[in-house]
């Protein structure tokens, strides 16, 4: 499975939830950076260390696929 099916296959609904907490993330983080004041490094640093893990989060939650198949149920069976 290359990169392109796994993105068009379901999502499970945890996954979801942390996607779109990492949006969240991704989007705070882009509107403190983007802010038209002076604000401190610090703020600025963390806001870019949000932004960077939100986009992590996202891209890896995204990246999670539902076995629809049950393959991964069978295996766990034989091993039994």
């Amino acid at each position: 499975m290359n990169i392109i099916e796994r993105y068009k296959k379901p999502t499970p609904k945890f996954f979801k939830i942390i996607r779109n907490l990492g949006i969240g993330m991704i989007i705070s983080g882009a509107t403190i950076l983007a802010a038209p004041v002076a604000l401190p490094a610090v703020l600025l640093t963390i806001a870019t260390y949000i932004t960077v893990a939100g986009t992590v989060v996202t891209a890896v939650s995204q990246a999670v696929v539902s076995d629809a198949s049950g393959e991964e149920n069978k295996s766990n069976q034989d091993l039994n």
